[in-house]
């Protein structure tokens, strides 16, 4: 036997070995009882489905509720829709209250019916909040090529084509116009101020709650019903108490005005500005929370990281991106940030100390080809462009055994279950109590 073969197949084991360790996971499906607490699998008006599939960085949730099934794409877009599927218990029994009754007098017939036949149309929330859902999740890196305008048009024309012709001509203007605009039609003073004394968004996409609060919202325009009115219930349509006082105080053209000042002392360009404004997975109140947390911040790259933000084309996106700025923003007061990683859809911070973090409000992270490319980039180019000595990621889930394995053998740090922006409001909320 020859002297060398005892070490060649050495080396023959340890390549297999290590194939075998970075072999990729595929799709998993967890059980709403591994990931949730027992009073968010089942409530009062609505039941999880105990199969959750999490094909790439968030589980699937399908919810049955009193108002119709819903989907929702990430732990924070689940509490956000329990969270409304609660706001419309809320209000279908307030309508019915004699004090509400006293106050509104005739009008309250045509809110009641109206929240009834509303919360009874299982169709219209599958449509609007839980049909067509889409992943997000396959690019954690650079920036998306833009197209030229003629090819993000007919993108936009296919669209139209596939929600069909039954829109009006305010409905269609909004369309052209982006999320944002379309988000505050209908949403008068009345109906943000309902809004926050059910503790909710006043621009939400889910239409079944955006009908109540725009209904409840015209036969109390002037306030006086809500003032005689007590639902106790706490704030949660952001992680800060700036962002749900401006959403549901300032009028919507004021707000729009505002955080155009403020990406605009931060640097972003008119045109980015115009983007943002025209993407379709921003609503008035997620652009707000993005352009909070990145102004609070102030780091070197906050206009590059906007610009990448405005590419958003799904409410999934922008809630990402809107989350990776809130987390920045806590982030920043314990450990200072001094600059961010340009051309990166995650949100990479570099530390006085010299350390990159990744910021990342992920539900699951398994060993995939997105997840080592999204890795090795972060990685390389933290390094090279940031200068950063040391490597962490911070995140709002958790990772696979197989990942956090694979993440060290690149020089991060991980750090798991960081609070996600919910989870920081409601305990916050809970402490007032």
């Amino acid at each position: 036997m020859s002297p060398t073969r005892p070490s060649l197949t050495l080396v023959a084991l340890a390549s297999a070995a290590l194939a075998v360790a970075a072999a990729y996971e595929g799709p998993r499906t967890f059980q709403a009882s591994e990931i949730l607490k027992p009073s968010q699998v089942k409530g009062p008006h609505f039941s999880v489905k105990p199969e959750v599939p999490t094909e790439g960085y968030f589980h699937v949730f399908s919810i049955t509720t009193d108002y119709g099934p819903l989907d929702a794409e990430g732990m924070s877009l689940l509490f956000t829709r329990l969270n409304e599927v609660r706001a419309l218990a809320e209000l279908d029994e307030v309508s019915k209250s004699e004090v509400f009754l006293k106050a509104a007098g005739t009008s309250v017939v045509n809110v009641g019916k109206g929240v009834a036949s509303a919360v009874k149309d299982p169709g219209a929330t599958a449509k609007g909040v839980g049909g067509g859902l889409k992943r997000f999740g396959t690019n954690l890196g650079r920036k998306a090529k833009r197209t030229t305008d003629k090819a993000v048009d007919s993108a936009k024309d296919d669209e139209k084509k596939a929600e069909g012709p039954s829109k009006s001509t305010e409905e269609k203007a909004a369309d052209a116009a982006g999320g944002a605009a379309k988000s505050v039609l209908g949403v008068n003073s009345g109906a943000r101020r309902w809004a926050q004394k059910l503790g909710v968004d006043p621009y939400t996409t889910n239409p079944i709650l955006k009908k109540a609060l725009q209904d409840i919202g015209t036969v109390d325009a002037a306030g006086g019903i809500a003032a005689k009115v007590a639902v106790p219930i706490p704030m949660v349509v952001s992680s800060t108490a700036s962002v749900g006082n401006m959403v549901w105080g300032k009028d919507p053209e004021a707000l729009l005005k505002y955080n155009e000042q403020r990406l605009a002392e931060l640097g972003v360009s008119a045109a980015v500005v115009k983007r943002l404004y025209l993407s379709k997975g921003f609503t008035l109140t997620l652009q707000t929370r993005l352009v909070n947390g990145l102004h609070a911040v102030k780091a070197k790259g906050s206009a590059d990281y906007a610009e990448a933000a405005a590419e958003a084309d799904l409410e999934r996106e922008a809630v990402f991106f809107a989350e990776s700025a809130e987390m920045l923003q806590r982030f920043h007061a314990t450990s200072p940030v001094v600059a961010l990683l340009p051309d990166s859809r995650a949100l990479v911070a570099k530390t006085k100390d010299g350390r990159a973090v990744a910021l990342l409000p992920l539900d699951w992270v398994g060993w995939t080809a997105a997840s080592e490319k999204a890795l090795a980039e972060m990685a390389s180019r933290a390094k090279a462009e940031l200068g950063a000595t040391k490597l962490e990621i911070h995140l709002t889930g958790r990772m696979s055994a197989a990942a956090k394995k694979e993440a060290a053998a690149r020089g991060f740090t991980v750090v798991e279950n960081v609070p996600s922006s919910m989870e920081v409001l409601q305990a916050a909320a809970a402490a007032k109590k």
